[in-house]
């Protein structure tokens, strides 16, 4: 039977903005207020999925949230029409309502936590939903995502769906963005990394000063216990907190991986050697641990150019390449290093560079855009098919965002009820192209 990871792309929804939400992520901070473009940054997406669909990948497409959250605002005191509520919350809290119109869920890494078959002892792909809670906009989340993928992986037979945790800081989850799975093969059991930025019970651990660490140990050790998963394949690291606090908001902003590659910065983590010890045990050895050293590139020319927000993927021919977004080839200490590193003993033997700059202006690259789900053909065979991209979905849904989609938004515009009409309206019918049912809330 074959084995493979998938990638499962957000789409970017309609109200694709620039508030500067994100207090820790130093790109959504810095293009605050700029104006957007969600239909270029919808077909930035579509494309560089189609070409991963295009390499062999094995690709599909997540949709996007209804926003503005019309009902969100509701249950925090605004009434009337929707027009109405849009109208006082523009009013009355501006950032309550720019918090409602993100187009966050796109960073579908942060969508949810992925274990694999071949890892739970119930033989069961296991999906979490991320609770999201520290930030206000995407803590709306993670029920509307839990609908979209119990949509697309609908068979109970193959396929566990777990609420998300508690909304408590005490479990603050932020999904496979702090997630890595190692393996030597798809198809067999793995070690699964959990990066965490702070611990609740152990308060001597070290902590960020500037940033807030937004995922705690207790979080990952309780989707590791939902997803029944051993000692034998856990391991939980510390993510440094200086690198935290100088914008590393995610693990995923310093290392990733990928079948038995570590790639990862010299600071990314607390009591390194000791945790890649444990890694490395626990794969029964032949673990790569790329290391890329501060004096070849800074912890600010990583967070600039998101060279860990890329993707290593295994192509046919079982060598990796890298998914890159265009700011690493722009960056002249990055851009060295990756020519490097395609030329040293490692599996990684080549990088492709994708635009991707309308996601990287808000604080997301490539691998934000992304969530991994390890399967094998049987389970592929389960999946909702409307939502794996080929030549005719990719046609369809670059003809859906030219229809729906505007060239040009502002913040201010996020209060215009034509607007909401016209997510509602693309998303009523993208539920019909990829066959979701009635997974948002005006639909009910």
């Amino acid at each position: 039977m074959k084995h493979f990871e998938a990638n499962f792309d957000g789409l970017v929804g309609p109200t694709h903005n620039y508030a500067g939400l994100s207090f820790g992520n130093v790109a959504s901070q810095s293009n605050a207020a700029q104006v957007s473009n969600p239909k270029d940054a919808a077909k930035q997406g579509l494309k560089k999925a189609k070409a991963l669909a295009d390499m062999g990948m094995v690709q599909g497409m997540l949709a996007p949230q209804e926003r503005p959250d019309i009902h969100t605002l509701r249950r925090v005191g605004f009434t009337g029409s929707d027009a109405d509520v849009l109208a006082q919350a523009a009013k009355a809290s501006p950032v309550l309502l720019q918090a409602c119109a993100s187009a966050s869920s796109m960073w579908t890494a942060n969508a949810a936590t992925v274990s694999p078959s071949a890892d739970s002892d119930d033989g069961k792909l296991h999906f979490t939903p991320a609770n999201l809670v520290d930030k206000l906009h995407r803590s709306i989340e993670p029920v509307t995502t839990g609908n979209i993928l119990k949509a697309i992986f609908t068979d109970e037979r193959y396929f566990a769906h777990h609420q998300h945790l508690p909304e408590h800081p005490h479990f603050g989850d932020e999904g496979a963005a702090n997630h890595t799975r190692l393996c030597h093969d798809y198809g067999k059991a793995g070690v699964e990394v959990f990066v965490y930025g702070r611990s609740v019970a152990d308060l001597s651990r070290p902590a960020p000063v500037k940033y807030p660490a937004r995922q705690t140990l207790e979080a990952s050790q309780a989707v590791a216990r939902l997803h029944q998963l051993s000692d034998d394949r856990t391991v939980y690291m510390q993510q440094n907190p200086d690198v935290i606090d100088q914008g590393v908001f995610h693990n995923d902003v310093i290392a990733v991986g990928n079948q038995n590659v570590l790639f990862y910065h010299e600071q990314a983590f607390l009591e390194t050697q000791a945790k890649l010890a444990e890694i490395d045990k626990k794969m029964h050895g032949n673990t790569h641990f790329i290391e890329v050293p501060t004096a070849k590139v800074s912890v600010q020319d990583a967070v600039k150019s998101y060279l860990f927000n890329t993707q290593i993927i295994t192509l046919s021919d079982g060598n990796m390449a890298i998914i890159a977004p265009t700011d690493c080839q722009e960056n002249p200490a990055v851009h060295a290093y990756l020519n490097e590193l395609v030329t040293l003993n490692t599996p990684i033997k080549a990088v492709h560079y994708f635009d991707v700059k309308q996601s990287m202006q808000n604080g997301g690259g490539p691998a934000c855009l992304r969530l991994r789900v390890a399967m094998n053909e049987t389970e592929l065979a389960a999946v909702n098919p409307q939502v794996m991209m080929n030549d005719a979905l990719f046609a369809r849904l670059n003809q859906w965002v030219d229809k729906h989609y505007r060239d040009r938004l502002s913040t201010q515009d996020l209060a215009d009820p034509q607007l909401l009409m016209e997510s509602r309206t693309a998303l009523d019918e993208l539920t019909q192209i990829m066959k979701l049912g009635s997974v948002y809330q005006f639909q009910r």
